[in-house]
């Protein structure tokens, strides 16, 4: 944990983030959340992103994945595609998080996987599948994004390059 993302965005999204002095992959490295976590990014669009996160240290007292840490998994890759169809000029900021947990998982690495149902002006809104390494549903969410202009101060504490 702590190192840079591997996560493969599209080129000419890097490119669009670059030309502003922002390093789009160390934006889910060291120093957040995620990466506390151990969530690591795997494939970043608007259309899907996909990322994997180990069940180790994200347990509950009863040695389950906790239902947090998957909320955090899905709230992570819906906001990364809601930022990533807003485009540099844009902020995604989550309104809405829903989860249902279908099933306990206690070792090994879950992966979640997150399509837009929707892609406006205004909003977008996530459909995230977390799975289990057999490919068994954990968790189904949805997470709905405020997508606004960029305000001075958004960045603040942002890594750039």
């Amino acid at each position: 944990m702590g190192e840079p993302s591997t996560a493969k965005f599209p080129q000419e999204v890097i490119d669009e983030y670059a030309a502003l002095g922002v390093d789009l992959p160390a934006l889910f490295s060291a120093g957040n959340l995620g990466s506390r976590m151990g969530i690591q990014i795997i494939e970043a669009s608007p259309e899907r992103v996909v990322a994997t996160m180990p069940v180790e240290g994200n347990t509950q007292p009863y040695g389950l994945l906790h239902g947090g840490a998957s909320a955090v998994l899905a709230e992570t890759i819906g906001s990364i595609g809601a930022m990533l169809h807003g485009g540099s000029s844009k902020i995604a900021v989550g309104v809405d998080l829903n989860c249902t947990h279908h099933r306990g998982v206690r070792s090994g690495l879950v992966t979640g996987v997150a399509t837009p149902l929707h892609r406006g002006r205004s909003t977008a809104t996530y459909d995230i599948v977390i799975t289990d390494e057999q490919d068994r549903r954990v968790c189904s969410a949805r997470l709905t994004c405020m997508v606004r202009d960029v305000r001075p101060g958004d960045a603040d504490g942002v890594r750039t390059s």
